[in-house]
């Protein structure tokens, strides 16, 4: 078994010990994760910028794991591998984003 499908049935039997599943429908795994992206970007509020890439890591990680394991959840819920979906965005990003055009700038795809 591999790393993503271990943790994702870690996930599974973690929320089905605790009889979670009925709260886990789709709107409110969606909710979660932009809850716990936006506690993500607390982290960061009123920092300067030299402290932004030094703040608590430890905090990082709980964030970080908290809005990964929504997504995982959700993913798994509507049948999706999150590896192949990532490697398809990249290939449609690639697309918009020619590296001829796009190299060293942040404009938008309609921007470029």
């Amino acid at each position: 078994m591999d790393k993503y499908s271990k943790v994702v049935e870690e996930l599974i039997q973690f929320r089905n010990d605790r009889e979670w599943e009925q709260f886990h429908d789709s709107k409110n795994l969606a909710l979660a994760i932009s809850i716990e992206a936006a506690e993500l970007n607390e982290l960061f509020l009123w920092k300067k910028e030299e402290e932004v890439e030094n703040i608590n890591k430890d905090r990082l990680k709980e964030e970080l794991a908290d809005i990964l394991s929504f997504s995982f959840l959700l993913a798994e819920k509507h049948n999706l591998d999150v590896f192949d979906i990532i490697s398809e965005k990249i290939k449609n990003n690639a697309l918009k984003y020619p590296v001829d055009k796009a190299k060293g700038t942040a404009k938008k795809y309609n921007e470029l």
